[in-house]
């Protein structure tokens, strides 16, 4: 019989979400919209310390909605983070507009300020100023904000703040996803905290939110019929759903403490191998540890591989996963244009991602490392 499965990051419920779900139920409130996404949307400002959410069905149709806010239409340049999963990206080309990839730096892994600056400056000098930059905080690890925003004011340029693996995570102190003129949270089934699908959209800026929640409702005008002015969508997030992220958020922050320990039992364990390293924090940042990372340097491990890793955890059915494969080396995106090196592409090429749920037992930690070290 083959070891039981060891998961990258499943859900992980407490003891409220049943009973929020139940009371959804026992009061009828299935419908789209009730107390439960209220409720959700007051929490989730509180602990991004922003004044305004909207509860929405995915955070890629956050990113969406956030475009659509800022008017960015077919032609215009959004600049994005080129080391990130697809859902960043994919908005813009909802929108008709054009995808610029920026390179990462080595520090966070996260958007290189200095190869924005590189792509802003291009672009302005052509007549095509971005319309709007889009920096993610991957694997929960805060990205250098201040620079960001600091260049992205130098000029004008709005920042749409893609924390979907961030909730929890700070950077100098300031919770990830409010930096930007709007943030943008996932909660989806692998991420830290879940509504089984779902996202946010947030923002200090309350008619932006406003509208946000009319565009996600099929932008129904007010009248007693159904009259529509606007294109919209069905994005809005379910009450039964927000009932489950209700009761998320009441243990987010035993889910941080869980995955941060995972995190420093494989740097312990780990570390003492030569050529594994791991994506650390700054001194300025705090970090969720949604995921734990690895880079194996094969000229240090006598040729063994991220993959060699991946390959042996498989089949001792423990899932791992190779870091996010860039955008400007993704096969829709093969003609977009990309500012910077070739960072993102090394981190893809040497990185790994190891099972970090907040539910992983003591034996599963140990029987994932007690495979690594076997290679070794």
């Amino acid at each position: 019989m083959s070891n039981s499965k060891i998961w990258l990051s499943s859900p992980h419920m407490g003891e409220n979400e049943l009973i929020n779900v139940k009371e959804a139920f026992e009061t009828n409130w299935i419908a789209p919209l009730g107390p439960f996404v209220d409720l959700f949307e007051k929490k989730l400002a509180e602990k991004t310390k922003v004044k305004h959410v909207a509860a929405l069905s995915s955070g890629t149709s956050a990113i969406h909605l956030a475009l659509i806010i800022l008017g960015v239409e077919k032609d215009d340049i959004v600049l994005c983070q080129s080391f990130t999963f697809s859902a960043s990206a994919n908005p813009i080309v909802y929108q008709g507009a054009t995808p610029v990839f920026i390179d990462s730096e080595k520090e966070t892994w996260n958007m290189c300020p200095q190869a924005l600056e590189d792509a802003i400056k291009k672009y302005v000098a052509i007549g095509k100023k971005p319309k709007a930059i889009i920096p993610v905080h991957l694997y929960g690890v805060p990205a250098k904000m201040f620079e960001i925003i600091s260049i992205a004011n130098k000029y004008e340029i709005p920042v749409i703040e893609d924390a979907a693996e961030a909730l929890g995570s700070t950077y100098k102190g300031i919770p990830c996803g409010s930096f930007g003129k709007f943030g943008i949270l996932s909660f989806n089934g692998n991420k830290i905290i879940t509504t089984s699908g779902g996202g946010a959209l947030i923002s200090n800026e309350e008619d932006a939110i406003n509208k946000a929640r009319f565009l996600a409702t099929q932008a129904r005008d007010k009248a007693p019929h159904y009259q529509h002015s606007h294109i919209g969508y069905n994005y809005r997030l379910s009450n039964v759903l927000a009932g489950i992220g209700v009761g998320q958020l009441d243990v987010l922050d035993e889910r941080v403490v869980a995955r941060r320990s995972n995190f420093q039992f494989y740097q312990s364990e780990l570390s003492v191998i030569s050529g594994i390293s791991f994506l650390q924090e700054s001194a300025d940042s705090f970090s969720n540890r949604w995921l734990t990372c690895i880079l194996v340097d094969p000229l240090k491990t006598k040729g063994i591989t991220s993959e060699d890793i991946r390959v042996k955890l498989e089949k001792d059915n423990i899932e791992s996963r190779p870091l996010w494969k860039p955008m400007h080396l993704q096969p829709i995106f093969s003609t977009a244009d990309f500012l910077g090196g070739v960072i993102a592409a090394e981190l893809f090429e040497h990185g790994l991602c190891l099972p970090s749920g907040s539910n992983l037992a003591e034996a599963d930690l140990e029987r994932t490392v007690s495979i690594i070290k076997s290679l070794f």
